[in-house]
This record gives C-alpha cells, sequence and structure tokens, in this order.
C-alpha cells in the first residue's frame, strides 16, 4: 500500500462546478491524505518507470501486412514527365548492388510525388541498420534516404 498526499486541484477546473465538488468532497472527508492500494506488479512497474510492452504482432503462414518500417530512398514532384522512371532507376541502382532486396522495392505514385521505398523492417533499429549500409554505398542520395514507419510485408512459410 502506498500512501499519497493530495493538494487542492480545483483551480484546474475553474469552470467545472461538478469536479470542484468531488475535489472537495474528497479534501473535506480525507483531511488530504488519501491511501491508494497498488498492485505490487504495477508498483514495479511505476518505480522502474517502464510501460508494459504491448504484444507482438502474431505472424501466421503466409503473407502478413503489418505494421513496420522502410527506407525512403526516393522522393520527388519535380519534373513530372520524368519522375517515375527516376523513382525505378533508384530502385535499380540498389537491387543491383543489394540482391538481398529483391522483390522488397516498392515504387508508387501518390500524385503529384513518386516514391521509392526499399525492404521490410519490423524494428526501427534494423531499418536504421540498413539505412547506414545504404548511405555508405549510394552518398549521393544519402541526403534523401530516411526511414520512414509504414504498413510492411511478412512471408512465413
Amino acid at each position: 500500500m502506498v500512501a499519497m498526499t493530495m493538494f487542492s486541484s480545483t483551480a484546474a477546473y475553474p469552470d467545472n462546478k461538478e469536479v470542484s465538488d468531488i475535489v472537495e468532497k474528497i479534501e473535506r472527508e480525507s483531511n488530504g491524505n488519501i491511501k491508494i492500494d497498488i498492485p505490487p506488479s504495477i508498483l514495479e512497474l511505476i518505480l522502474r518507470n517502464e510501460a508494459p510492452r504491448p504484444n507482438r504482432q502474431e505472424i501466421r503462414p503466409g503473407i502478413n501486412k503489418l505494421s513496420g518500417f522502410r527506407i525512403q530512398v526516393f522522393s520527388d514532384g519535380r519534373n513530372q514527365h520524368t519522375l517515375e522512371a527516376r523513382a525505378k532507376a533508384r530502385g535499380s541502382a540498389i537491387l543491383a548492388r543489394f540482391p538481398k532486396y529483391r522483390g522488397q522495392i516498392y515504387t508508387y505514385s501518390n500524385s503529384p510525388n513518386w516514391y521509392t521505398r526499399i525492404g521490410n523492417f519490423r524494428t526501427n533499429a534494423e531499418a536504421n541498420s540498413a539505412l547506414e549500409e545504404l548511405k555508405r554505398a549510394f552518398p549521393n542520395y544519402a541526403s534523401e534516404m530516411r526511414v520512414v514507419k509504414c504498413q510492411i510485408v511478412v512471408i512465413k512459410q
């Protein structure tokens, strides 16, 4: 059991009479001292300053669409007549140097822009590691590259 002292908080809700009445009632009946029962498991999380981790998304056999990360290597909306070719060329250049990304190059348009994104990374750390590798291999594109959060595809046999 944890004992806490409560101070007046009516100033936080000056226009809300109902909240003010409840706070005044609690202050009057408790003399400003409130006891709160916190289960030991929750108290341990609070004291360690950690939140419980949400359950990971379950991966089933077949094609799974999950929240994850990709590396955006091209994004442009200027010179409309050459955008698609430039977006695809960027992906092809990366594929030629990194065949491990075969099937993981996504080029698409969201008018007026064209985008090329690489990979299906489950964690931000994995994506950042690959981003550094790509930036070293393609220094001319490095300033345009970044990790983006998006839906990814994970295939499980």
